[in-house]
């Protein structure tokens, strides 16, 4: 029978419809014709296995490092492929049989087919996780089905039969394929001619009625002719070169760090039909932001790990996606488990500033925070972010000198700073102190019960993980239960930690910042101060903020904020322009995991790349991707609305509002607004 190479799938594809019309039975290869790699060397895929058994192992005491049981896997498979040799032409194992030694020899008397079948599951997922089905070959195999023709995959794999089984129904062709037929189940491949005579006398096919399509010359084309089949080999020159990048890009990020997050982008791309039409603001989340957070979640599982801590808080709004994010990155990331308990925590910091006072009063450093935001002026703000009735505190003001309404910050019309001494001393006064403890006990015992409902106080050590930037969740929240002797130790894990004001740590109250703190110097990753409100409403949970918490006949009641007014509504707005960008992130969670488990990177090897995407994202961008990701509406419940002096903040426009024309024609605008950014880094 003739072998016809094709170049293309769509002439292979209209040639094989012209003499599909006069063939009962059609038979595919499965891996890099039906199934195409992400990655170039099918091979890789079982490293993340090896990390995987060599973790299960350490769960036990037994001391396996995962290079030893890959090179211990790979041993055992050659020397099963020696042994099939003496019997068969071709060379072949069977990974049941090979798998279940391996894991025998590691795991000795504790071992069971409970393990080999999480560990079978786990390869299945990664494999599966690297393979991307050809869209023109799936609808060419419904229409065949249809036609009534008999559909089989043939495949020279270790992976038995039943397993393909489980890598097809990823593609949806379960039901249209008759047979599936794996080297692995009689050690009779393609490679030697022999499955062709075997298959045809199991299923009573003859080779006049039957064409075979695949990728490979010699098993594929050469031998199937010489079985009487005809034969179509597809040479797609596209993918080729595709696998040839992905390659290129590995190699490098041997000894160049910097392309280990480039092929990290290779491996996460779409392909075939994943590869759909979006909006530019979906692209945005799938591969700048969606990546920033998968890094930052694997650095905060790791961390936890290290740290043994034992349940983990995601914080605010944004932690809403972060806890996300995790739920479908850490399957492929830590299969063997050994996480923390995870749970969503409802709380602001309007929230929580009331409560940190019922014990420990109103502290200075409290009330300061209070007038960093230039919208804030006075008491009536210091009221209203702590949740204090004004009138209360009438007599203590006039005690001092002042009124609800006297200016006490600087960037406003009518400072005196004799004013703000006036109110410093108030704070001092054990009267005024015990009003505010008096006002906001309620609300503490409230958000005691919340916190104790969500398991709070059952673990020693917690992470509480937020998107930062001044850590002020963190302060009023561990203020709030500092009191408590069940208090744990709280690990604050932020996405970014400005530190704008001093945080007042402790052994028990730790803030760190992930991808970018202030206390260590790292410009590239400052850039993420350009465009902070960008990653808030990113990230933001679709339930409006939290205003506070009551206590109630049965207990407790979470108080959120309303959202028919003008602010609530323009939230709204945001929420519905952000809604593609936050499916792009969550969408890219699986795909960042599955290459990042296979590349076995973490934060220090992708810190190169990193810097690079930071900074010409944030710091040098587009002007278009300016237009598409800046935020249209930010709602601060923390910012008062008072206009402060009319010449503060003049001539600090920042480069994410600067106008479309300034950004589009002002050519030296980026590179003069980053030296300026550069200066304060250094003069911190």
């Amino acid at each position: 029978m003739e072998v016809t190479t094709y170049y293309s799938l769509t002439s292979m594809v209209e040639a094989g419809r012209r003499k599909a019309c006069d063939k009962e039975v059609i038979s595919f290869d499965l891996f890099d014709t039906l199934l195409v790699r992400r990655i170039h060397d099918p091979d890789l895929v079982k490293l993340p296995v090896a990390r995987y058994i060599a973790e299960l192992a350490k769960q036990q005491g037994r001391h396996w490092h995962w290079q030893k049981v890959q090179e211990r896997r790979d041993h055992i498979e050659q020397k099963h492929r020696a042994e099939t040799a003496i019997q068969f032409a071709d060379h072949e194992a069977c990974y049941p049989l090979f798998m279940r030694e391996l894991l025998l020899e590691i795991f000795q008397s504790s071992y069971d087919d409970v393990l080999l079948e999480k560990v079978t599951d786990y390869e299945l997922t990664m494999e599966n996780s690297m393979l991307v089905p050809r869209q023109i070959l799936v609808e060419w195999i419904k229409e065949l089905a249809g036609a009534g023709k008999r559909i089989f995959i043939i495949s020279d794999m270790y992976l038995p039969a039943t397993h393909l089984r489980q890598l097809l129904k990823y593609a949806g062709l379960n039901e249209f394929v008759e047979e599936v037929i794996s080297s692995a189940d009689t050690f009779l491949a393609k490679a030697s001619g022999k499955a062709y005579p075997m298959i045809a006398e199991k299923y009573s096919l003859s080779p006049r009625a039957w064409m075979h399509i695949g990728d490979n010359p010699i098993s594929d084309g050469m031998r199937a002719g010489e079985a009487g089949i005809d034969a179509m080999i597809i040479h797609d020159p596209g993918e080729q070169q595709r696998k040839s990048i992905v390659k290129r890009y590995y190699n490098y990020s041997d000894g160049r760090p910097f392309w280990r997050g480039r092929v990290l982008q290779q491996l996460m791309a779409p392909l075939e039909a994943e590869n759909q039409l979006n909006s530019a603001l979906y692209s945005e989340g799938y591969n700048f932001l969606g990546p920033l957070i998968g890094v930052f979640i694997q650095q905060v599982a790791r961390f936890c790990k290290e740290n043994e801590i034992t349940k983990i808080f995601f914080l605010s709004r944004e932690g809403w996606t972060f806890k996300r994010y995790w739920e479908k990155a850490m399957p492929s990331l830590y299969p063997a488990g050994g996480l923390p308990e995870i749970e969503y925590l409802y709380v602001s910091r309007m929230a929580l500033a009331g409560a940190s006072c019922a014990h420990q009063g109103l502290t200075k450093a409290n009330a300061d925070i209070t007038f960093l935001p230039p919208g804030n002026r006075d008491f009536r703000d210091v009221c209203r972010i702590f949740s204090l009735e004004p009138e209360a505190f009438i007599c203590h003001l006039t005690k001092f000198g002042l009124q609800a309404d006297t200016c006490l910050s600087h960037v406003h019309d009518g400072y005196v700073p004799k004013n703000r001494k006036n109110f410093d001393a108030m704070l001092e006064d054990d009267s005024f102190q015990d009003e505010v403890k008096r006002q906001t006990g309620e609300q503490s015992l409230a958000m005691q019960q919340y916190f104790a409902q969500a398991g709070l106080f059952d673990h020693k050590h917690i992470a509480l993980v937020d998107i930062g930037w001044l850590g002020t969740i963190q302060r009023f929240l561990f203020e709030a239960i500092a009191h408590r002797a069940d208090c744990p130790t709280c690990f604050g894990l932020l996405f970014g930690a400005t530190r704008g004001i001093p945080y007042p740590e402790s052994d028990k109250n730790i803030i760190k910042g992930i991808m970018y703190d202030r206390n260590r110097f790292d410009l590239a990753a400052s850039t993420l101060s350009y465009a902070q409100d960008i990653f808030e409403e990113a990230c933001r949970a679709p339930h409006p903020t939290l205003n506070g918490y009551r206590l109630t006949k049965e207990g407790f009641e979470l108080e959120f904020r309303q959202t028919n007014d003008a602010i609530g509504k323009a939230e709204l707005e945001q929420d519905g322009y952000f809604m593609p960008l936050q499916q792009g992130i969550i969408d890219s969670a699986e795909r960042f995991a599955a290459a990042a488990a296979l590349l076995g990177y973490y934060f220090e090897d992708w810190k190169p790349w990193l810097n690079y995407l930071l900074v010409t994202k944030l710091a040098f961008p587009r002007t278009k991707e300016v237009a598409n990701i800046r935020h249209r509406h930010h709602l601060d419940d923390f910012h008062g609305s008072k206009k402060p002096k009319s010449d503060f903040g003049k001539g600090l426009v920042p480069l994410w509002s600067q106008s479309q024309l300034r950004l589009k024609f002002n050519p030296f605008l980026r590179m003069r607004c980053f030296f300026s950014h550069l200066r304060r880094r250094i003069n911190e």
